[in-house]
């Protein structure tokens, strides 16, 4: 699939694979083509061997308003068969940052609603600036949060995330650090140089290490306790065959010795 990119940007410098989402003047809301782009951006970073982190931020004051409802408005009267494949795309963008190896961060700024929260929540680790917000409120226009619940419900629980969805009420970076949608909230006078600090120890360390830990940490959202453990032992094995691995005990070893 060959897109151009008219609605995110991709940079990066090797390392690091930075996709930003570039409609600041639509909040960078979600449409069916930004979700095409955004598929194939993270696919192809994913190839790419010497990237080692994905990060995932927005331009302008706000990381995303959710689904672009000027794009629904042309839509309503379409069959359903059109919906399925419109809400497929982006479907199709979730399972590929859940399945893609490597560690993506999402960096939120300002407002991150609706499918936005749920693209950062997507994320293996969301970075929030102080002053963000978060909210599901699909309810409020007759819509619903419906594939983004599926992360939400792991991420904060099921008491929680009824609470989000059915309300449609807006939190605090404090509060949804506080009740685990968010992993750290960095102040905003210094967010991009902290979000890059992050990144860049995430670089420093085992690219091996972090792929076999990410399968590991989602294949047991399915398994029993027992499974989980044997699951471990495994990705235990696995991690000793590597490079990385054997090249630090054995440098550990040394200066022990």
């Amino acid at each position: 699939m060959s897109v151009e990119f008219t609605r995110i940007r991709v940079e990066s410098d090797g390392a690091v694979a930075r996709i930003v989402l570039a409609r600041p003047e639509q909040k960078n809301a979600l449409d069916q083509e930004t979700a095409q782009q955004l598929l194939h951006a993270i696919t192809t970073c994913a190839q790419h061997t010497d990237t080692h982190v994905i990060l995932l931020k927005a331009d302008g004051p706000d990381f995303c308003a959710g689904a672009d409802l000027k794009a629904l408005a042309t839509m309503v009267d379409a069959a359903p068969e059109v919906h399925y494949h419109d809400a497929e795309m982006l479907g199709r963008v979730f399972l590929a940052m859940r399945e893609i190896p490597k560690p993506i961060v999402a960096a939120v700024q300002g407002r991150a609603l609706a499918g936005g929260a749920g693209l950062a929540n997507a994320c293996d680790l969301v970075l929030a600036s102080d002053t963000a917000q978060f909210g599901y409120p699909e309810v409020r226009v007759g819509f619903v949060p419906a594939m983004v619940m599926t992360m939400l419900r792991r991420s904060v629980g099921e008491k929680r995330a009824f609470d989000l969805v059915s309300t449609g009420r807006r939190i605090s970076a404090t509060e949804a650090e506080r009740i685990g949608l968010v992993s750290r909230v960095l102040p905003s006078a210094t967010f991009d140089v902290d979000v890059e600090q992050i990144v860049v120890d995430l670089v420093s360390t085992s690219a091996s290490a972090q792929r076999i830990t990410k399968q590991l940490f989602y294949k047991l959202d399915g398994l029993d306790f027992r499974s989980g453990i044997a699951a471990g032992m495994r990705a235990n094995v696995e991690a000793r065959m590597t490079d990385d691995f054997r090249t630090s005990v054995l440098s550990f070893a040394h200066r022990k010795g």
